[in-house]
Order: structure tokens, then sequence, then C-alpha cells
């Protein structure tokens, strides 16, 4: 498993967030992108999107907590075979979760190789 502290995984992820076009960003409203070692149920999984997509923010109120785009570093790391492939993951894991903010399903992010 590669070696990567908390704090060079943090700036890799802003890194990540700060190549992608600002089209994609501009409409995240209300979203926080976290970090965790392991999701809980210690799944491989690599990212996840809590929260609400566009398609369904009628049904979103006043006061709701943020939605959240969770990165899971020991699963990248795992995952990643030297710092390059860990560096593109992270970008195309940020570019994934986003889709789902979107409110594109799996299937679609898959067929676009987003994921």
């Amino acid at each position: 498993m590669l070696e990567v502290s908390h704090e060079e995984f943090e700036s890799m992820v802003a890194d990540g967030l700060d190549s992608l076009h600002d089209d994609m960003l501009s409409k995240l409203d209300n979203v926080i992108f976290l970090i965790e070692d392991r999701p809980a149920d210690n799944s491989p999984i690599l990212g996840v999107y809590e929260g609400f997509s566009l398609a369904e923010r009628d049904i979103y109120g006043y006061g709701e907590e943020p939605d959240r785009i969770i990165l899971f570093r020991e699963n990248l790391l795992e995952h990643c075979a030297d710092m390059d492939e860990l560096i593109a993951e992270i970008r195309i894991t940020l570019i994934h979760e986003i889709a789902h903010f979107y409110g594109i399903s799996e299937e679609r992010i898959h067929e676009l190789g987003w994921g």
C-alpha cells in the first residue's frame, strides 16, 4: 500500500478539485468534501455522494445539512500502484461523485468513463 500522510492526501484532493473545470463546480451548493480512512461497512468503495442530487432538490429544504462527498483514503491508497495512479484516481473519484450530485446514474457515469 502507498504511504501518504493525511495532510499530503488532503493536498492531493485539493489539487484534484482545482484541476476540475469551473463549470463542473459552479452549481455545487451546500456540498462539503470529506476524507475518511474507510467506510463504516469496510467496503472497498473509493468514494461516495451522500445527499440530494440536483434532480431531487425540489424536496431540499431550508436548513438542510450539507450534502457530502467522501473520499476513502485507505481504499484509494490500496487501489493504486503509484503516486501518478493515485493522483488520477482521486480526480476520477471526485468527478464520479460530483456526477451523482448532478443526478447522473451509475450506469451513465461508467458509459462516460468516469468511474
